[in-house]
């Protein structure tokens, strides 16, 4: 399990991965789409792809001549189940949130 989570958070610990998560979150998309907002090569993409496939939280499948990228759901259960354990974390309420952010931000 530790070594499961150290790749995980590892996986976790950079702005553009996280990006790539939250891209794949609406849908599944080609390897070209995926790189497309990002200022980097296509070479470094897939190698941020690559950590992200090696911890699991996302899988590649090639259809045709492209090659997809899909999140997995299921694959941050454990570093959830791991947070939870300390007991600060609680639900954040989103709106609530923005709200407080639209006062500090005015202010």
């Amino acid at each position: 399990m530790s070594q499961t989570l150290d790749t995980t958070f590892a996986a976790l610990s950079d702005p553009t991965r996280r990006a790539i998560l939250s891209m794949l979150l609406e849908d599944d998309m080609a390897v070209t789409d995926v790189a497309e907002p990002f200022e980097m090569s296509l070479a470094a993409v897939s190698k941020h792809l690559g950590i992200l496939t090696k911890a699991g939280l996302i899988s590649q499948e090639k259809r045709g001549r492209v090659k997809w990228c899909k999140l997995e759901p299921d694959a941050l259960k454990g570093a959830s189940i791991w947070m939870q354990g300390f007991g600060q974390f609680e639900e954040l309420d989103m709106d609530a949130f923005e709200r407080f952010l639209a006062v500090e931000l005015e202010g």
